[in-house]
């Protein structure tokens, strides 16, 4: 075993995965833009520019890295609320495909830089449709008291605006309204918005050319291995119907469910304490390298790695991490074979939002120095007890 902790990809999993996500599509005016954000390790990005997905990105390092990864530039859309000068430079100076515009002053902004560049980029506008994802409110972003997206009075301004804004072609709408989604009705009446919203569009700025419907297909934490392949075919049926009356491209930005089930976090048990009523299993990895349950209260699949399937004694442990932070733990009574200084733990479904968020807090070394980045290209990840 390699020193822990490290991340492992099973780029197995990933081919079948992106295959699945082509497969459910090919017949279809689709275009499937990886979102960066979720996972940007390179190996992982090659693979998945290879197959021909756009990248969906939201800095300008993010579109810097998809080019270098393989990713046509014209297949990039670049989104988020708060880009910087530098951020648009790089956006415009590489002709990516689209940019997801999410305020009034952002429009005026890219519209004056890429004036003084003698250039006019393709532009879709980020509507807040008001839609509940029915998921963690850290990530639902589609409400109205979001701050994401182009308000209803910035909105009606624009309108007045665009006989001005001569160096910005607005031919899109980009919605996105959360992660983590499982419930196909939600998606339903994202679809019932949009179908509201495009008249309103095309009677106001012009025909629509490009509408972006977002991500948020959310994945099986709780039992991986029943679910490595993600609900796609009702995920894009529920696209495919919804919006049928539509004749315009339709673009995705998936990350979570095209790389989450590939991932997972090996830690190695450092000790183990007992009180008078709980087992604490102290890990090398912790919110440092994982920090979606100290951030969002998620969990994750805990395994111990390599278990040989024999007769054992069970004890429930809670499992912390190293930081000196009460929320550094991934897991409380989580049932595992008895635990030993040494022993191997696999962290499943870690290879969205995992090694991209980790970070430097108590003077950790950054990923890729003392966190060794494997990437297995013949061998999935080991079923354990």
């Amino acid at each position: 075993m390699e020193n822990t902790p490290f991340y492992f990809y099973d780029l197995n999993v990933l081919e079948d995965t992106l295959n699945a996500v082509l497969n459910s599509t090919k017949s279809d005016n689709f275009h499937i833009h990886y979102a960066v954000k979720a996972n940007n390790n390179k190996k992982i990005l090659e693979k998945i520019a290879a197959k021909g997905l756009g990248s969906d990105c939201v800095s300008g390092w993010e579109i810097e890295a998809s080019i270098k990864a393989g990713f046509c530039p014209k297949s990039i859309a670049f989104a988020g609320v708060g880009k910087t000068d530098d951020e648009i430079a790089i956006a415009l100076t590489n002709r990516i495909g689209m940019i997801h515009c999410e305020s009034l002053e952002e429009i005026l902004v890219i519209n004056e830089m890429a004036e003084a560049m003698n250039y006019v980029p393709r532009v879709a506008l980020r509507l807040n449709p008001n839609v509940n994802a029915l998921t963690h409110e850290k990530i639902s972003t589609g409400l109205s008291e979001n701050k994401f997206g182009l308000t209803v009075l910035e909105f009606a301004e624009l309108v007045t605006l665009m006989p001005t804004l001569n160096h910005i072609n607005i031919v899109g709408l980009h919605f996105h309204i959360g992660s983590q989604i499982t419930e196909m009705n939600v998606f339903e009446q994202l679809c019932e918005r949009i179908n509201e919203i495009v008249p309103q569009f095309e009677n106001t700025i012009g025909k629509l050319e490009y509408l972006n419907v977002g991500g948020g297909l959310g994945v099986n934490y709780e039992d991986p291995d029943q679910g490595i392949i993600p609900a796609f075919e009702d995920y894009f049926d529920t696209f495919r119907w919804g919006l049928r009356k539509l004749n315009v491209p339709i673009h995705f930005e998936l990350g979570r469910s095209i790389v989450a089930q590939c991932g997972s976090l090996r830690t190695k048990v450092l000790y183990v304490k007992k009180s008078n009523d709980k087992n604490f299993a102290v890990l090398d990895a912790g919110m440092t390298e994982l920090m979606r349950p100290a951030l969002y209260g998620a969990k994750h699949k805990i395994e111990k790695f390599n278990h040989v399937e024999e007769m054992f004694s069970e004890l429930a442990y809670d499992i912390v991490g190293p930081i000196c932070e009460s929320s550094d733990s991934f897991g409380t009574g989580v049932i595992l074979p008895e635990l030993k200084r040494g022993d191997i733990l696999t962290i499943r479904s870690c290879g969205a939002y995992a090694e991209s968020m980790s970070l430097r807090y108590n003077g950790r070394q950054e990923v890729g120095n003392n966190l060794k980045r494997q990437v297995n290209t013949s061998l999935r990840v080991a079923k354990t007890a």
